[in-house]
């Protein structure tokens, strides 16, 4: 098998840029614009976030069987959707802009808005995971592939933080803002999508061309390394998510220091860029699952650390957020490369090589965690009394954020960390799988 060139890793990294310019913004930014642009309530907001997500989980698994069953000779089964990155994209631009209308209106525009997006999303994104069991089968490639993924959703992550939190501060425009923000990233996006379907080449070819429902139930039956990553996956990813989306708030409301948002985006810069080159060392000694319990242990304590901080003393609080931010970059990074070896084992055991539902079920779980850590949050803001455009909220908002931010995804990581203790396609295991089914028989 030809190991993958530069220009292939660069790609499927830059493939994931252009999805954070879709998901990145809203995880950080759409509860802040629904609650204080459009002017929904915290918990209409959180309802609609929490609804908005498990529709698209559904919409998720819809598209690993379209997937699964849509086959291209010249293009191959997954960079084909990838031609169609802009639809999102420009949905995404449409969020953005709720009409100044009635507020039962506004919510109804909200809700079509955000339903249309997961749906287009689900139709690229899900092939876009695919691709990391189709371009290899070797354990250090999918790293690199895994470590390209995350290096490209940083990379706009970071220039959110660097760039557009510090324009969300009292007084600003913010409504310009998400404007020019979003129809930006509905240009450089499809390209970047364009770029990743033409030089990401699929090298694994399927078993069978169009894969049947049954033969699909058939292989997730089996599959129980799969069922526990997902589980565990969607109680880390709430975790993260929870953190994600009440950062702005905890910054600005319990430290008072919104300034140091760009602070913590170079951090996650840092952070991410060295684990990319790193973190296979750590998995070749230890191997995936035990740097993936690894970095849930460390977000853990940083939640925890976040939760006790004192208002008087930032650094501890900022210590607790770079420790989450440890834990979810080496969690993120794994997840890839262990949902491609669920693959395998899939093949193993059935036969048959299923690939879009798998990673269907992966993003779709992941899309529950994030539908459910935003909602968290807004339920949290409600319940704690958050009051939109004041500079001193009640102390029981107070209280609240920093249960969001700190101690709820404290608890939720502890609980992924624990199910891993049931997964068993060691590195080995799956190197062992991987040599029997590339065996030719005798």
């Amino acid at each position: 098998m030809k190991k993958l060139s530069r220009i292939s890793v660069f790609g499927y990294g830059a493939g994931d840029a252009a999805n954070s310019m879709i998901i990145s913004t809203g995880n950080m930014f759409l509860l802040v614009y629904y609650t204080d642009v459009a002017g929904i309530g915290a918990a209409a907001a959180g309802t609609l976030l929490v609804a908005a997500r498990v529709f698209n989980a559904f919409t998720d698994i819809a598209a690993g069987r379209i997937v699964d069953r849509v086959h291209s000779k010249r293009w191959g089964k997954f960079r084909p959707f990838l031609m169609f990155g802009f639809v999102p994209l420009v949905l995404s631009a449409a969020v953005f802009h709720v009409p100044d209308v009635d507020p039962s209106l506004k919510l109804l525009y909200a809700y079509i808005t955000y339903g249309l997006v997961c749906v287009a999303y689900s139709m690229v994104n899900v092939p876009y995971g695919c691709l990391v069991g189709a371009m290899t089968q070797d354990a250090t490639q999918r790293a690199r592939l895994g470590g390209a993924r995350t290096l490209g959703g940083l990379s706009v992550g970071a220039s959110l933080g660097f760039f557009i939190a510090p324009l969300l501060g009292a007084g600003q425009d913010m409504q310009q803002v998400f404007t020019w923000l979003t129809l930006s990233f509905a240009v450089v996006g499809s390209a970047l999508y364009f770029f990743t379907g033409a030089v990401c080449v699929e090298q694994i070819p399927g078993s069978v061309p169009k894969i049947t429902l049954r033969q699909s139930m058939a292989a997730l039956k089996e599959n129980s390394p799969l069922v526990i990553l997902c589980t565990s996956s969607v109680l880390f990813v709430t975790g993260t998510s929870a953190t994600g989306a009440s950062q702005f708030f905890y910054l600005r409301d319990v430290l008072s220091r919104v300034d140091l948002f760009p602070v913590m985006a170079a951090a996650q810069v840092a952070i991410t860029l060295t684990l990319a080159v790193f973190i296979s060392r750590p998995v070749a000694r230890w191997g995936k699952r035990a740097v993936y319990c690894a970095g849930g242990g460390l977000g853990v304590l940083g939640g925890l650390l976040v939760f006790m901080s004192p208002a008087d003393g930032p650094l501890l609080g900022l210590a607790g957020l770079v420790l989450g931010m440890l834990g979810s970059a080496s969690v993120s990074i794994l997840t890839w490369a262990l949902i491609a070896d669920t693959v395998e084992y899939g093949e193993w055991k059935t036969g048959v090589r299923v690939q879009g539902i798998n990673y269907a079920l992966l993003a779709a779980t992941r899309k529950l965690g994030m539908g459910f850590g935003g909602g968290v949050v807004a339920f949290s803001l409600a319940l704690g009394g958050y009051v939109s455009g004041i500079a001193d909220q009640p102390d029981s908002a107070v209280l609240a954020i920093r249960a969001a931010a700190g101690l709820l995804p404290a608890a939720l990581v502890l609980a992924a960390v624990g199910i891993m203790y049931w997964y068993r396609l060691t590195d080995k295991r799956h190197a062992e799988l991987v040599v029997s089914l590339t065996r030719e028989p005798t």
